[in-house]
């Protein structure tokens, strides 16, 4: 067996300074013998604040675009996404020691799930971590499961949309990530959990950094009246896949 794995960053000036570290973890991934990956970064936006700290690395391939947030950002970069498998990989979070491999023996044992995520650690300013205390068990996750616990915990999915790992054309068939100010991630996640069963895996799969800079310690991430808009049309579209007859990916 071969193939590609194409991690999509989106990344904007801010964070830009982060994308060594995304890549040294990128560098320490080790993939069963035929397997590689590329990482496509697109910075959403077009400044020269970016490009510095994109590696030479010939398996990175670099673009900017007019701004229109991470969504769009990542949706741009599947224009350049050779591989059979998507991993997200934001620009300020880092990979933990075979997250990449963990994912793929999750979807390539089990041909019939279109999607995996793992645990995650809030990596803090003074580099501790926290841990999420509702993590659910190892294993598969039923087809409209994570919706259900989205409702029912304030909007709050039981895996996280930042470790997703998923079939490219599967998130093809999706629209890629939702046009959304946030919340982009949830809706891609919500949308393949409604056509797909998926896979979380209990090892530890990202470092998800907290900084004062980052989008969700904006205000507006919070403000009332577009977070409800956001989970509304997030929600909707899920409803709506999942309400379609013989819109399913895999046997189940």
């Amino acid at each position: 067996m071969s193939g590609i794995i194409s991690v999509i960053t989106a990344v904007h000036a801010p964070a830009a300074h982060y994308l060594p570290a995304a890549y040294e973890s990128l560098c320490a991934q080790q993939l069963p013998e035929g397997w590689d990956w590329q990482w496509v970064i697109q910075e959403d936006g077009e400044t020269d604040a970016v490009a510095p700290h994109v590696p030479d690395d010939p398996r990175v391939s670099f673009d900017r675009g007019r701004p229109g947030r991470a969504g769009v950002a990542r949706t741009l970069g599947l224009s350049r996404a050779a591989g059979e498998y998507l991993k997200v990989l934001d620009a300020d979070d880092v990979l933990t020691a075979g997250a990449l491999a963990r994912d793929l023996h999750a979807l390539t044992a089990n041909p019939e799930l279109g999607w995996a995520t793992s645990r995650v650690l809030d990596l803090m300013p003074d580099g501790s971590t926290v841990g999420f205390d509702q993590d659910p068990p190892e294993g598969p996750i039923e087809r409209g499961a994570v919706l259900a616990h989205w409702k029912a915990h304030d909007f709050r999915a039981q895996v996280h949309p930042a470790t997703l790992f998923a079939r490219r054309d599967l998130v093809l068939a999706l629209g890629g990530w939702m046009a959304l100010p946030a919340s982009e991630d949830t809706g891609l996640l919500l949308a393949l959990s409604a056509v797909s069963r998926g896979w979380f895996t209990a090892d530890t799969g990202l470092l998800y950094r907290k900084w004062p800079g980052q989008v969700t310690n904006h205000p507006s991430h919070v403000e009332t009246g577009e977070r409800a808009a956001r989970m509304a049309v997030v929600e909707a579209r899920a409803a709506a896949l999942a309400s379609l007859d013989g819109w399913r990916f895999g046997t189940t």
